[in-house]
């Protein structure tokens, strides 16, 4: 995790107001004198001294009276960690890439661009004699190093640029130039994983997926962005999709609600009957399905469940063939049943 500067002259705030949207990165490095310059700060400004992975920098870092955190020398210190920098004269930014990461950076804006997001951070970058200084929490929140603070010193290290989670597809998008995929729930649960041209896409094996392999009821493990939006169901860009199932069916429907009623056959078949809300086009917002050996049982973790909590008011998210009946409500055989974890 990203840690956060120490000394208590240091705020750093982030407040995830957010958009969608690409983000240009460029491949060369230069600062630029077409930024707007600011006043040399006051002789009571502090000045910090910039440690990168051990080594120090020759440039320092300064924070003017009334200031929340430091500023920081936004060349110098994405140069020692590996960034191209470049100066976008189309935008009038600075634009930063490196692997996965791609921002943008522009002098008296506190509007940072991260992949298909943009996040505000409570301090806008400043030019000072024609280089741009970047705010503290620019290197954590955006190019995701970790930085802490002691006294007049600024050490900034490499930090986890990921976590991972595991969940059902519920939902795909894919419009527009836009493509997400969903886990974990519908309405304002789970997580919206935005995929970009980085983001890989492969099969337990290694082997590669395109996107149009992707589809509902698939149990995938997600690697992802440190940073989120705010909103509900949350969004954050996807480093890497593993699909963890075998042979799936790439037709399968998907019911998201309550189970209403659950029956025993007298050859001990069970079944239940679910009604919630369709997952696609062609999915029933009510169905029976009966429970067969092969049935898949887990929880939102992608952790093996027992069918036996398959009970009347349990909340799930059913996937199904679309081989139904035709009576009402249709029925037809789970292939694989998620159950809610606050409901088990």
């Amino acid at each position: 995790m990203n840690a956060a500067l120490k000394t208590s002259a240091i705020l750093l705030t982030l407040s995830l107001a957010l958009t969608t949207g690409g983000v240009s990165a460029a491949p060369s490095a230069a600062s630029t004198p077409n930024h707007s310059t600011i006043q040399t700060p006051s002789a009571g400004a502090a000045t910090f001294s910039i440690s990168v992975n051990g080594s120090a920098l020759s440039e320092p870092g300064f924070q003017s009276p009334g200031s929340k955190e430091p500023l920081l020398p936004l060349r110098a210190v994405a140069g020692a960690l590996g960034f191209t920098v470049a100066w976008n004269a189309q935008t009038k930014a600075v634009d930063l890439n490196k692997g996965s990461i791609f921002t943008s950076v522009k002098s008296g804006k506190d509007r940072y661009a991260v992949n298909k997001m943009y996040i505000q951070l409570g301090t806008a970058p400043q030019t000072k004699q024609n280089k741009l200084y970047v705010p503290a929490s620019f290197v954590s929140k955006v190019l995701r190093q970790s930085v802490s603070a002691e006294g007049q010193r600024i050490e900034i290290n490499p930090a986890a640029e990921h976590i991972s989670e595991t969940g059902v597809i519920t939902a795909i998008t894919d419009a527009d130039s836009y493509q997400s995929v969903r886990i974990r729930g519908i309405g304002t649960e789970g997580m919206i994983l935005n995929v970009g041209k980085d983001t890989r896409l492969n099969r337990q094996d290694g082997s590669e997926l395109a996107f149009s392999e992707l589809h509902i009821g698939m149990t995938v493990e997600a690697q992802h962005s440190l940073i989120s939006t705010r909103s509900l169901p949350p969004q954050t860009p996807a480093y890497q999709i593993t699909v963890l199932d075998g042979e799936t069916q790439d037709d399968l429907l998907g019911t998201a609600g309550t189970v209403q009623q659950v029956t025993t056959a007298e050859d001990g078949t069970v079944s239940f009957r679910i009604r919630g809300s369709a997952l696609s086009e062609k999915s029933q917002n009510e169905v029976v399905l009966r429970l067969a050996k092969d049935t898949v049982v887990i929880n939102e973790n992608g952790e093996t469940a027992s069918p036996a909590d398959v009970i009347q008011g349990a909340e799930v998210i059913s996937f199904y063939s679309p081989l139904l009946t035709r009576s009402l409500p249709p029925s037809g055989t789970a292939l694989k049943v998620v159950l809610k974890a606050d409901k088990l």
